[in-house]
């Protein structure tokens, strides 16, 4: 693994990209406060170690646009629909972390000044330099772009030196680990071969546009206690992509 992709703690700044999904526990819809409570925990001991935080929660357990396409809603309507959704999963993190004593900033893609801040680059980095956690809601702010696309996109613009995405696994898999006991994980995989052979990692977009910048994606287990920091140690299971 090469330097520019060792996660360790001497990052300075890294984008943490989780799914709408992961706050909603064992649920099947919304949210779940001990699941908040415990990942909220987590970026907080990353937090505690002097990392600037960049996050981006995706809000498929409230509303996912793709699917509100393909039951017959228009998409765009769909799509800022599931933006919205983003933004309640960004306030419910900002307020479990803020009872942790970690200053956060929610901001927005879609103004909506009584709630969060407008998205404004120079502004969101001054609050990383200030070490609050800057939550990224709303995507892109346009439809058609999932959050993955907004994350790497964020990432990018915040100058992260990585994208470490939390998921419900230790890493990438050749298939479905949880259908295919027989799946074999990889440590490490190459942006163009993810495209190539459609690796559950990220759309195609977002891998494109890491590749093109960069920046190396860290896939582990976001259920793995400690899992977040151990990774900036260098320590636990995850796969890195990159070059």
């Amino acid at each position: 693994m090469s330097e520019t992709s060792k996660p360790n703690a001497s990052f300075k700044r890294v984008m943490l990209k989780i799914s709408g999904e992961a706050l909603m526990g064992e649920q099947g819809f919304g949210l779940h406060p001990p699941t908040v409570e415990r990942i909220a925990n987590e970026i907080k001991s990353v937090h505690d170690l002097g990392v600037e935080i960049c996050l981006v929660i995706g809000g498929g357990n409230i509303f996912r646009g793709l699917q509100g396409s393909a039951q017959g809603m228009e998409r765009t309507t769909a799509d800022y629909m599931g933006m919205l959704a983003t933004v309640m999963n960004a306030l419910a993190m900002q307020s479990a972390l803020e009872a942790r004593n970690v200053f956060t900033r929610v901001i927005s893609a879609i103004p909506m000044d009584q709630v969060c801040e407008p998205y404004i680059r120079r502004r969101a980095v001054r609050h990383l330099e200030k070490k609050r956690v800057c939550i990224f809601a709303a995507g892109t702010g346009n439809p058609y772009f999932t959050t993955d696309t907004a994350a790497t996109l964020r990432a990018s613009e915040m100058a992260c030196e990585a994208i470490l995405k939390g998921t419900k696994v230790d890493g990438v898999y050749d298939k479905d680990p949880v259908r295919n006991p027989d799946a074999v994980r990889y440590d490490k995989v190459t942006y163009n071969e993810v495209l190539a052979k459609r690796l559950a990692v990220m759309d195609a977009s977002a891998i494109a546009l890491a590749r093109d910048n960069g920046l190396p994606i860290i896939v582990f287990s976001l259920d793995e206690a400690g899992g977040f920091r151990g990774i900036l140690n260098g320590k636990g299971t995850y796969t890195t992509v990159s070059e």
